[in-house]
């Protein structure tokens, strides 16, 4: 597991940058966080450092966005859940888990059994002092979710299963909800 305060949106893409270059086929990323917490300028930078075509924006109305690779690696497969009522619309989506990066923004609880190891990214922000790191926020249909502001973030990131271990984000014994539960480890 792996905490970082996040200072601007810059940051942000950077951290993205960062995840994505040690992302490879197979790889599942699940975003949790508020409205403005920053999911999309992260996977803006996974894209980036995945080194694939763009732009990488938030596909609210089309739920999946495929973006090949530019250089010859994993495709990214960026999906907004947020519409999604449950499990059974996402597994209709038909998404290739094997052969993508696979991020999927306020996709807590609906990737059970999907694969065996996933990193959870959770993004808090404050507001008005108090800070929020849940998907409890309104989603706007009409805006792309975006960094509101240029205030600081925290980023905790944590590696579930076999992917993950013996990397700074494997997650502490205490911390693993069960194989193959995404939903339960992010809440």
């Amino acid at each position: 597991m792996s905490t970082r305060i996040v200072p601007d949106a810059d940051a942000m893409e950077e951290l993205g940058r960062e995840l994505g270059r040690q992302l490879r086929a197979g790889d599942l990323v699940v975003l949790t966080g508020p409205l403005g917490a920053g999911k999309t300028t992260l996977t803006r930078g996974i894209g980036d450092g995945l080194g694939v075509r763009g732009p990488v924006q938030s596909p609210t109305f089309v739920l999946a966005r495929t973006h090949p690779s530019l250089v010859g690696g994993a495709p990214l497969v960026h999906v907004d859940a947020y519409r999604l009522s449950g499990a059974a619309e996402l597994e209709d989506l038909d998404l290739d888990f094997d052969r993508a990066a696979v991020v999927v923004e306020w996709g807590a609880g609906l990737l059970d059994g999907v694969s065996d190891s996933w990193l959870e990214v959770v993004i808090a922000r404050r507001r008005g002092g108090d800070a929020t790191d849940g998907d409890d926020a309104e989603h706007p249909a009409d805006a792309e979710e975006d960094l509101e502001s240029d205030e600081p973030r925290t980023v905790e990131l944590v590696g579930h299963g076999p992917r993950w271990a013996g990397t700074p984000y494997a997650a502490a014994a205490r911390l693993e909800a069960g194989p193959g539960s995404p939903r339960d480890a992010a809440n």
